[in-house]
């Protein structure tokens, strides 16, 4: 497998643009607002009541990186 090195700033930006996905799903989840998610190659629409938590996502996503 190959390891891909990223430099400082890919890693600044990488992470920004976690910080704003995370918001922006949490603002949706507030409001009462559905998302759209791309998921074994289907459109997913989850109301906001099925949004996880921020804390619950990023438990999942450590879930997701043990697989």
């Amino acid at each position: 497998m190959t390891e891909t090195r990223t430099s400082p700033l890919h890693q600044k930006i990488d992470a920004g643009i976690r910080v704003a996905i995370t918001q922006a799903i949490e603002r949706h989840r507030q409001l009462g607002e559905s998302i759209a998610l791309w998921r074994d190659g289907q459109v997913i629409v989850l109301k906001a009541d099925q949004i996880p938590t921020i804390q619950n996502e990023q438990q999942l996503e450590l879930n997701d990186e043990e697989v």
